[in-house]
């Protein structure tokens, strides 16, 4: 949809579509970064990333209820998507099965497959607003599972997964000797209680493996800097397969995210906030459009609208939306089965354009449901 957007000609395209925040990197973690590469710190780390910022993980994943050890079970990664390609790598042989619920961002899908081993795909019930249903998950473990993907707030749904239906996917994984892959990339942006870290009210902590980053909650997606957390022995064999793909992440956003995780919180605050007020707009716009709805999203920047009363593919309806009103959607037909007949709208947009958005998407319900 990002590439249909580029070839539209128009200029006042309202962009609904796009994963991650829109507001700068906050000044004190650009400042951090230059300093360091005027100071000359542009070269190698060591392969699980700087002591200090595996440090100051640590810590930050203390906060989240999280214990591990800085110096064996944390490596620094290119991004979470290292970090979750590296997950896969070290805990799943080809062939085996990974259990994924659905709606499910893509890259999991892929990345099962990179891993040379077969996608599990489990729809979870969206008159439940998606919320994770243990016994679905539990249901899809085979002798053949590997490993469990979890992504709490989900993307593209917006749910916040229950520590108790958590809890009984993790003790499932445990009987099949899989592992769960915890992806938390969006701890950070949770509009109710602060969520504890999978791995820090589980029982079984060292069969999971923390994914997360300083994309989304910092606004630093093009750093490309997330971690792995787990146990020492999937962490090492991480780290040399680290080494033989990116060798270190880069040393100058390894020194950003240290100014990240340790200076002041002021602009995360203040971001949080902007998407709190957002995500609440754009749920009260919703409501008041006929023929459509969509479950309060509780975490993430997205909000997952069931637009299937209009009788068209999510595709289609998303390119219409496109091509006639100038909105850019993402067809939910793009997460998965589970995600046909769905739209997912990204509120990372001011709310003066998500007003437009809104508009003009509600005109077009109006227009093709005939009100």
């Amino acid at each position: 949809m990002f590439d249909l957007a580029q070839e539209h000609d128009s200029e006042d395209l309202v962009h609904l579509e796009i994963g991650e925040p829109d507001f700068d990197t906050p000044d004190h973690i650009v400042e951090a970064a230059s300093e360091a590469a005027a100071d000359g710190k542009t070269h190698y780390t060591s392969n699980a990333g700087l002591p200090e910022l595996r440090e100051a993980i640590a810590a930050d994943m203390a906060r989240d209820g999280v214990t591990v050890d800085p110096r064996s079970e944390i490596l620094v990664t290119t991004g979470a998507m290292e970090a979750l390609h590296l997950a896969m790598l070290t805990t799943v042989n080809p062939g085996e099965e990974v259990v994924v619920p659905t709606p499910l961002w893509p890259n999991y899908r892929t990345q099962v497959k990179l891993a040379d081993a077969i996608p599990i795909e489990v729809p979870l019930p969206h008159e439940e607003g998606f919320a994770l249903d243990s016994d679905r998950i539990i249901d899809a473990m085979s002798d053949e599972t590997a490993a469990v993907v979890l992504t709490s707030p989900s993307n593209p749904t917006g749910s916040v997964y229950e520590q108790d239906a958590v809890a009984r996917v993790v003790e499932a994984a445990v009987e099949h000797d899989a592992y769960v892959i915890a992806d938390e990339v969006y701890k950070g942006l949770v509009y109710g209680d602060q969520p504890t870290g999978i791995a820090g009210y589980v029982d079984a902590a060292d069969h999971v493996l923390t994914v997360s980053s300083c994309s989304k909650t910092y606004a630093m997606t093009g750093w490309r800097l997330g971690w792995l957390a787990g146990p020492e022995a999937v962490v090492d064999a991480a780290t040399k397969l680290h080494e033989s793909t990116t060798a270190c992440a880069p040393s100058v956003s390894q020194h950003a995210a240290i100014a990240a995780l340790e200076g002041p919180q002021d602009d995360v605050e203040s971001m949080h906030e902007a998407f709190r007020e957002r995500r609440d707009y754009v749920v009260d716009r919703l409501d008041d459009i006929p023929d459509v709805s969509c479950a309060e999203p509780e975490g993430a920047f997205y909000a997952f609208v069931d637009v299937s009363s209009l009788d068209a593919s999510s595709l289609s309806v998303a390119k219409n939306l496109l091509y006639d009103h100038g909105v850019v959607t993402t067809p939910g037909s793009g997460f998965g089965d589970a995600g046909e007949g769905f739209l997912r709208m990204s509120f990372a947009n001011g709310l003066e354009r998500l007003e437009v958005g809104l508009d003009r998407f509600e005109a077009f319900v109006r227009e093709e449901g005939g009100d």
